[in-house]
């Protein structure tokens, strides 16, 4: 089997945000989309090492930021690249609104914010997905909507040449030092598992 055939799906990506009493967190996702029309449902997954989603299930509520092809790297980066569990993210991030849910969006590079009051979830293993109930959705901008295949092709820096032996992950550009990747072995800047991973 190739896995690599997943990578040809087509995926968004989006700023996904939370709140739990005054702390609010956000992270990167690329699983987002409406499930039904009535009820007006929309569904997300989520890693369950990323803080957001310990959020999100204890507090049952979200908003997501559809980023644009206009987003700098930089989002992907204080959002995707680091963690919620030590870094507050949204303190010094100046383009942000509260949603009617008190829950942060993402006022530049975002062509709409979406928010959900969640009704299901099911564990994923990994990941927890959540079903959840739109409570309130505004158009931002005309911008197109990003997609994984742009951001890999338009927004993220080519990895430089690697000296080193050892693995470089295709998502992020992390580079694993070493002769032999582990089997369980996790990205620790993207959390993708081994099957990101190319042997330079």
């Amino acid at each position: 089997m190739n896995q690599s055939a997943l990578f040809q799906l087509s995926y968004g990506l989006y700023v996904l945000s939370a709140k739990d009493g005054e702390k609010q967190n956000g992270c990167i996702i690329n699983t987002a989309m409406q499930v039904t029309s009535s009820p007006l449902r929309i569904s997300i997954t989520v890693n369950k090492g990323n803080k957001t989603c310990e959020m999100i299930d204890k507090t049952k509520e979200f908003n997501v930021s559809v980023l644009t092809e206009k987003t700098q790297f930089e989002v992907f980066t204080h959002f995707g690249f680091q963690s919620g569990k030590d870094t507050d993210k949204f303190t010094n991030w100046g383009f942000k609104e509260k949603a009617e849910n008190g829950i942060y969006y993402l006022t530049n590079c975002t062509n709409a914010y979406i928010s959900g009051k969640v009704v299901e979830q099911y564990d994923l293993g990994t990941h927890i997905q959540f079903v959840a109930d739109v409570t309130a959705a505004e158009v931002l901008s005309k911008d197109p909507s990003v997609t994984y295949t742009y951001y890999q092709q338009n927004i993220k820096p080519r990895p430089a040449e690697a000296k080193k032996s050892g693995y470089t992950c295709k998502v992020c550009g992390y580079v694993y030092e070493g002769e032999e990747l582990p089997a369980d072995f996790i990205c620790p800047i993207c959390k993708h598992g081994t099957d990101a991973f190319v042997k330079n």
